[in-house]
């Protein structure tokens, strides 16, 4: 008996299915090119369930005649290209002629479709990519496809899908995203019979934005606009200082494709290698125009990805046209930085105006009352809570109160050196550990560039990061209370507003109860629209919008697992620690003796949560050598 065969049309299609659709938005997304490829003026999208119970896409395109019809459901017949060639020209979003039926061998498919100039209608029912019936029907012209029970006849694949927030927020970000490519283009989004999104034709690529993203986005952005020998590019970019903790928000369109090049990626990050600290991601949406022969659209099985054939010219090109445009920017004087669209400074003087994209048709209007003129106040949180000041890190038997200066009390994100033996204040135990490092006798001899502290030893000469030892400490700290679960937080007398996209805010709503139980209370206030109402002690209230951006980046990308919980407070602890460091301008011998103390009470006090050294030492032998003696 022969062991090669070949597969049925229907195991094909489903294996072809695995590659392309992977979730209910890839189904939407495929839907929608073919739309846009029909020349269509306006789309319309509705899903239920986050698609799992129904997908719904319409257009007013040119529609398609019986026959065409019928082939588009066989696989590879397209009618995008003919000849290999013409992938060198590819103008459409659509190529392959896959998508189709590895949507029907997965889903109960309905299509309905009428061309220009036809009396009658045609519709197609695929089951599971075994035909049902073809027959007329009456409808305008144009195409309307139903996908209802997705991945029934896989349940591997139903069982592996997230949440229907997170599936809805996936379907939302894609529609943005195309309705973000084709301004020109009206899209309506209905999701459980609500419309969520409506965007008619825009005028300006800032309208489109500010409809999709919000104003708070929007309004942090600098136009750019520059184009060389067969290239050019333009779009939005954000301003030197306004920076992000994931890409999320550098999105890239090649020739109007919205794809994911790691070229434009690159180039765009290192343009802000001098704007933004190092880890962060700078905002953009750019389009990028080359000749379709200078790319291959073809990479990737979900046309994600592409390929250019001169990739550092094309680099080259980005970041000199993004640099060109950041100097501009620094020579006219334009405000920059966090300052510009932070909450704080957006809270003082009006209430923040809203995007229309956040607050759904018929609803009323969510508004802020306009706040004093006076700096942003807190006050206590009304419930309980196990202690007022937060938890040192207890001093090492080596070290004695009487051998450290007295320190005055600082405000809550200072670091305060703590007798043996008391509890801390919030009644913290750290867990079961070595016992720490004795502290080391260094004699202190001077504070340079305010960021590194000189000390001599027996040994030679010491150089401690004052940062990295701030955020090792801070690090212990936090992550012993998160696993007591006592985070002691405070209410502000001003909620902070916050304008998220569809993915983060999934994200957020998901995970409400989690940061309220380390401190950050936020509440929903419309579509895609919330409040910070308290965060934890430690934490300044200017922080606290792009803290939760950073934290919601991280949960984007698995490094806060949700099951794990000891690991979530350990990555959770990781990413508060740099927000808690305030480090004082002008600090003297006994802050930074009881630094050095606390610092060795910790249990890893050789680097700083990231892996960076807190100290380096230069012995005898390695100074005799630089001096050559």
């Amino acid at each position: 008996m022969a062991k090669v065969r070949i597969l049925s049309d229907r195991v094909a299609n489903q294996i072809a299915a695995g590659e392309v659709i992977e979730r209910p938005a890839a189904v939407v997304k495929e839907l929608v090119e073919n739309s846009l490829d029909a020349g269509a003026t306006r789309i319309e999208v509705e899903f239920r369930h986050g698609g799992r119970s129904l997908l719904r896409v319409e257009d007013n395109g040119s529609g398609m005649s019986r026959d065409d019809a019928l082939l588009a459901l066989e696989r590879h017949a397209t009618s995008k290209i003919h000849e290999a060639t013409d992938l060198d020209r590819l103008a459409s979003y659509g190529f392959r002629g896959e998508a189709l039926p590895s949507i029907a061998s997965v889903s109960r498919f309905q299509l309905q479709t009428r061309e220009i100039g036809a009396d009658v209608g045609t519709e197609v029912l695929v089951n599971g990519g075994k035909f049902v019936h073809v027959r007329d029907c009456g409808r305008p012209v144009g195409t309307r496809i139903e996908v209802t029970h997705l991945f029934n006849s896989v349940p591997a694949r139903r069982k592996f899908l997230k949440t229907d927030q997170t599936e809805a927020a996936h379907i939302v970000h894609h529609v943005r995203l195309y309705a973000l490519a084709c301004p020109g283009t009206a899209f309506t989004l209905i999701e459980d019979g609500r419309v969520i999104f409506r965007s008619p034709q825009c005028a300006s690529l800032n309208e489109r934005i500010a409809e999709i993203f919000g104003r708070q986005i929007a309004e942090g952005l600098i136009e750019l606009e520059a184009a060389e020998a067969g290239q050019s590019i333009r779009g939005l970019i954000g301003k030197p200082g306004v920076g992000r903790a994931t890409r999320h928000e550098m999105i890239v369109f090649v020739n109007s494709r919205p794809v994911d090049s790691r070229t434009l990626n690159y180039a765009l990050i290192e343009s802000y290698h001098e704007s933004l600290p190092k880890g962060r991601y700078p905002l953009a949406f750019v389009f990028y125009q080359c000749d379709p022969a200078a790319v291959d659209v073809n990479v990737h099985p979900a046309k994600r990805e592409v390929r250019f054939r001169s990739e550092p010219q094309v680099r080259g090109f980005v970041i000199r046209a993004v640099l060109q445009r950041l100097r501009e920017l620094a020579v006219a004087g334009a405000p920059t930085g966090d300052a510009a669209t932070s909450p704080a400074t957006a809270l003082v003087g009006s209430a923040l105006p809203l995007s229309p994209a956040s607050v759904p048709p018929g609803e009323p209007r969510p508004t802020l009352p306009p706040p004093p003129s006076a700096t942003l106040g807190v006050m206590p949180v009304a419930r309980p809570l196990a202690g007022a000041t937060l938890p040192s890190p207890v001093l090492p038997p080596a070290i004695h109160r009487a051998d450290l200066p007295t320190l005055a009390r600082p405000r809550a994100p200072e670091l305060r050196p703590q007798a043996p033996g008391t509890p801390s204040a919030a009644g913290v135990s750290a867990p079961a550990a070595a016992a720490p490092m004795p502290a080391p006798a260094w004699r202190y001899l001077g504070l340079a560039h305010g960021s590194f502290a000189l000390f001599e030893t027996n040994a030679g000469l010491v150089l401690l990061d004052r940062r990295a030892a701030h955020e090792r400490v801070w690090f212990e700290r936090l992550r012993d209370q998160f696993r007591a679960g006592e985070v002691p937080s405070q209410r502000l007398l001003l909620p902070l507003p916050v304008e998220l996209d569809a993915i983060a805010s999934a994200l957020l709503l998901d995970r409400l109860v989690f940061l309220q139980a380390h401190g950050l209370e936020v509440a929903e206030f419309g579509r895609n629209f919330f409040r910070i109402e308290a965060v934890p002690a430690w934490m300044e209230p200017a922080d606290a919008e792009p803290f939760l951006r950073d934290l919601l980046g991280a949960f984007r990308n698995g490094a806060i697992p949700d099951r794990n919980t000891d690991l979530a407070h350990e990555e959770l602890a990781r990413l508060a620690a740099a927000k808690a460091v305030r480090l004082p301008e002008n600090a003297g011998e006994p802050e930074l003796r009881a630094l050095v103390a606390q610092l060795f009470a910790t249990r890893s006090p050789l680097t700083s949560p990231a892996g960076r050294p807190t100290f380096i030492e230069l012995n005898h032998s390695e100074l005799a050598r630089r001096f050559q003696r």
